[in-house]
């Protein structure tokens, strides 16, 4: 069983957000790093980035895109980012 909500939220935003990525990574979840797109402001220009949508782009690719963004980058976006990355934790963790 995964964990609570609570026990996430006790968690720093770093490590939602690894844990995130690395169950997205595991799922095969694409639509997961969409959806993030757009709400990193640091990711909004990544998502449009040649080496982000070019032929051949991996789902590792797309995923070192958003790693390289890291917690610093997330400005007022970090709230939001938090709730997003416990409640896919919450559903989608096992």
């Amino acid at each position: 069983m995964g964990a609570t909500v609570d026990e996430l939220d006790a968690l720093s935003t770093e490590e939602l957000r690894h844990r995130a990525f690395d169950v997205a990574k595991h799922r095969h979840d694409l639509h997961f790093f969409w959806d993030l797109a757009k709400h990193v402001p640091a990711a909004a220009g990544a998502a449009t980035d040649d080496s982000f949508t070019a032929p051949g782009a991996s789902l590792s690719d797309i995923i070192e895109v958003f790693r390289e963004l890291g917690g610093d980058h997330l400005g007022d976006a970090e709230p939001l980012l938090r709730a997003y990355f416990i409640d896919y934790l919450a559903q989608h963790s096992s």
